[in-house]
C-alpha cells in the first residue's frame, strides 16, 4: 500500500471473532499499526506508547487499531494486562498483513522466515492512506504519530 491508496475493506477479527470492516468507521480517520507479536518487548513498548497518547490522538479525531497474527484470546489478555484502550484485531491467516504489504521475508539469527514488518498507516476520513511510518520508534510511537499529525 502507498500514500493515496484506499485501505482494504476487511481489517481482521475482533475479540469475539467477528470480522471488522472499514465500513464500521465511516467518516473517521484511522491509525492502523501492524506489529509482530503480543507480549514481546518491542510490541509492548509500542502499544504502551500508543496507549499513553491515545486520548490526544482521539482528540485529533483518530481511531487507533492494532493488527497482528495473534489470536483474539491473546489480544484480550494483552489489552487487559496493559490497559490498552484501542482495538486489537487478529489476522491469523495473514491476509490483511499481505493486503497491506507488511507480510514479508525477514532475517533473524541467520534464518529467513515470513513475518509482519512493523508499520503504521494513517488514513483520512475516507480511509485513504495519508502517512506511512515504516521506521517505528517502539518506545516513542505515540510521540512519533503526534509529531507527524501536527505538521
Amino acid at each position: 500500500m502507498e500514500i493515496g491508496d484506499k485501505i482494504p475493506s476487511v481489517l481482521g477479527l475482533d475479540a469475539s471473532g467477528k470480522e471488522v470492516k472499514i465500513e464500521q468507521f465511516i467518516g473517521k480517520p484511522l491509525i492502523i499499526y501492524f506489529y509482530p507479536k503480543d507480549n514481546t518487548p518491542g510490541c509492548t513498548a509500542e502499544a504502551c506508547s500508543l496507549r499513553d497518547y491515545n486520548s490526544e490522538l482521539e482528540a485529533m479525531g483518530y481511531t487507533t487499531i492494532g493488527i497482528s497474527k495473534d489470536s483474539p484470546a491473546s489480544h484480550t489478555k494483552f489489552a487487559d494486562k496493559y490497559s490498552l484502550p484501542f482495538i486489537l484485531l487478529s489476522d491469523t491467516s495473514t491476509e490483511v498483513n499481505q493486503s497491506f504489504g507488511v507480510w514479508q521475508k525477514k532475517k533473524f539469527a541467520g534464518r529467513e522466515y515470513m513475518g509482519t514488518v512493523r508499520t503504521t498507516f494513517v488514513t483520512d476520513s475516507d480511509h485513504k492512506i495519508t502517512h506511512i511510518i515504516s521506521k517505528v520508534d517502539t518506545k516513542k510511537a505515540g510521540e512519533q504519530l503526534i509529531g507527524l499529525l501536527k505538521k
